[in-house]
C-alpha cells in the first residue's frame, strides 16, 4: 500500500510542532523526510509521523461472526488474533462483533471506526478481509490509510465458508424485514423464517 506523503507544514501540525523544529530534527538526524526534491521541498510519510506521535497506541484486532451458532468460530478468531499479536510483540486490544457482515451499525464496528478516525491505534489486524464488512471493507481500509494506520490481514485468501455465511447474511436480512412487516411474533413471520431456513438447508 502506497504511503501518503505531506509537506512540512502539515507534518508539523500532525506532530503539534513547527516546521523549524522539523528542520532541526532533520539536521540532527532525529527525523528525516521520506522525500526531498531538488528545490528543497520536504515530504513526510503520514504513517511515520503518526507512529512517532502515538507510540503507546495499541494494535486493534477485529473479530466477527454472523450468528449465535458461530460463537465457537468467534472464539477461534479471538485466540488466533491474540496469539498472532503476542508473537509479534504487539500490545493489542480485541474488538468482537456478532452480526451480519452487511450490517454497518454493529457496536464493535462503530468503536473501531471511532478509533480509526481519532488516530488512537497503530494498526488493524483481522483474520480475513470480510470480517469487517461483506461489502464496504475498502472504505475502512481507506480511512486507515488516510490516518497512517497499518492493516494486517492474516489470511489473504477467501474463507471456505464464504457462500454459506453469505446465505446466512441474506437470511438474517430477510428475517429482519419480515419481522418489521408482519411482527416478530406473528404466525406469518414464523412461516417465512421456517421457509427460508428450509431453502438454505437444501442448498448446502
Amino acid at each position: 500500500m502506497k504511503k501518503r506523503l505531506v509537506k512540512i507544514g502539515e507534518a508539523a501540525k500532525l506532530l503539534g510542532t513547527t516546521p523549524d523544529t522539523l528542520r532541526k530534527w532533520e539536521a540532527s538526524g532525529e527525523l528525516l523526510p521520506a522525500r526531498k526534491t531538488k528545490g528543497g521541498t520536504r515530504y513526510y510519510a503520514v504513517a511515520d509521523l503518526l507512529g512517532l506521535a502515538n507510540e503507546s497506541s495499541p494494535t486493534v484486532c477485529y473479530a466477527r461472526v454472523s450468528s449465535d451458532e458461530q460463537k465457537e468460530e468467534l472464539g477461534r478468531q479471538h485466540a488466533m488474533l491474540e496469539a498472532y499479536c503476542a508473537a509479534k510483540g504487539w500490545k493489542s486490544e480485541i474488538i468482537k462483533d456478532l452480526g451480519s457482515g452487511m450490517n454497518d451499525r454493529k457496536k464493535g464496528l462503530n468503536r473501531l471506526v471511532e478509533l480509526i478516525l481519532r488516530g488512537k491505534m497503530r494498526r488493524l489486524v483481522i483474520t480475513h478481509k470480510d470480517r469487517l464488512l461483506r461489502f464496504g471493507a475498502e472504505l475502512i481500509f481507506t480511512l486507515c490509510e488516510i490516518q497512517g494506520i497499518e492493516i494486517v490481514i492474516i489470511h489473504k485468501g477467501e474463507q471456505p465458508s464464504f457462500e454459506e455465511e453469505l446465505a446466512q447474511d441474506v437470511l438474517e436480512i430477510i428475517t429482519v424485514f419480515s419481522a418489521r412487516l408482519y411482527g416478530s411474533r406473528s404466525r406469518k413471520h414464523q412461516q417465512t423464517v421456517e421457509a427460508l431456513k428450509h431453502v438454505t438447508s437444501t442448498q448446502d
